[in-house]
């Protein structure tokens, strides 16, 4: 990429807002100098070209201070997974590659292949916080980086659940990569910053507004391999970021919630609907995540009881004996249905297991069968 495109990308940042497809798609068509050419040769827009060539100097100076760089397409360390955006169409007007990323942090974005985005709820709840912590801390131990934006809720908690096991973590804003939103997560998007680190595509100092949130969302579905998501309700920003992640063809995954609980709602959706596959744990996404062979785990049973080696008739006489008082052989054979020599041969085989006792007054289930 020319220091000319990387200009004009910066520039055109100033005057477009983020996600602004018409004008993304033209850039991926003809590049950002022949778009911004375009729009300097117009007296309608050439003054706010002029105006934003000095603002992105501006950008410049103040990327210097906070210590931001400016990743293009073509960049060693840009994301590929980003280039999939051209393709996937618009959400609520907002889409197309983005012009550039602004990055705070040591962690390089080409080296968060296999990552995985966890999103929510900021409303969450002390059920769905433990989830996406522990969920998290299990998929950044394996060496998947984990995806969120930093907002509260769930959003937090999967940072947190990264962090509490050394791995780096990536938090993409709505506002610029200089800047802290919300406010209370200054220490935790300052640990990020010097640990992983926190993106956007926002220029330097740019507010967060509602929009940008909705725009945004289609990075961190774009950037990362899939998307885990816990509690989101039924108009939950979260279920904007699983719209991306299906159309992107990645892998969406839901954790479900109690049936009542209308912090699940959108996520029960997902899965009813079969957007979504459903998970319970991490290492459940690592298996859905994982290369063939990879992470697989056993499908889970009960636990093994002594009446399951049983064979059929020894069942069938099982069910006869009584709990409390003995009974005889004919009485037990006549309730199950048996001869009598049969089931008396059938008792000495389960009295050898352990499952029936004889005494006095005759047999009864002993206490492994019982349980």
């Amino acid at each position: 990429m020319t220091d000319a495109d990387r200009l004009a990308r910066m520039t055109l940042g100033r005057i477009v807002e983020p996600g602004r497809l018409s004008m993304l798609g033209a850039v991926t068509d003809v590049g950002a100098v022949a778009v911004l050419d375009g729009l300097r040769a117009s007296p309608e827009t050439r003054p706010r070209v002029l105006q934003a060539e000095v603002d992105a100097q501006r950008d410049l100076e103040r990327a210097a201070r906070a210590g931001l760089r400016f990743v293009v397409p073509g960049d060693e360390e840009w994301p590929g997974g980003l280039d999939d955006l051209a393709h996937a169409g618009p959400v609520q007007e907002r889409g197309g590659v983005p012009l550039g990323l602004w990055v705070r942090g040591p962690l390089r974005l080409d080296r968060i292949a296999g990552s995985l985005a966890v999103v929510g709820s900021r409303a969450a709840t002390t059920y769905g916080v433990d989830i996406a912590r522990e969920l998290a801390a299990d998929v950044a131990e394996s060496g998947r980086v984990v995806v969120s934006g930093a907002a509260y809720g769930i959003d937090q908690a999967a940072h947190r659940g990264a962090i509490s096991v050394d791995v780096p973590t990536v938090a993409v804003l709505a506002c610029g990569a200089d800047s802290v939103y919300p406010p209370r997560h200054a220490d935790l998007l300052a640990h990020i910053a010097t640990t992983g680190a926190v993106v956007s595509e926002t220029v330097p100092g740019g507010a967060a507004m509602r929009v940008r949130f909705l725009t945004r969302n289609r990075l961190i579905a774009a950037m990362t391999e899939g998307t885990v998501v816990v509690e989101a309700a039924l108009r939950s920003g979260a279920l904007n970021t699983a719209n991306w992640a299906g159309r992107l063809n990645r892998h969406l995954l839901g954790v479900p919630g109690p049936v009542t609980s209308a912090a699940s709602g959108g996520v029960h959706e997902l899965v009813r609907s079969g957007a979504a596959g459903l998970v319970t744990s991490g290492a459940e996404v690592l298996e859905v995540l994982g290369s063939a062979g990879e992470h697989l785990l056993d499908r889970p049973r009960g636990r093994d009881r002594a009446r399951d080696a049983l064979t059929d008739r020894q069942r069938v006489v099982l069910d006869a004996v009584p709990l409390g008082r003995g009974a005889s052989p004919l009485s037990i054979a006549r309730v199950a249905g048996l001869t009598a020599d049969g089931t008396h041969a059938t008792l000495r085989e389960l009295e050898v297991t352990g499952m029936v006792e004889e005494s006095a007054d005759g047999w009864r289930l002993a206490a492994l069968a019982i349980d």
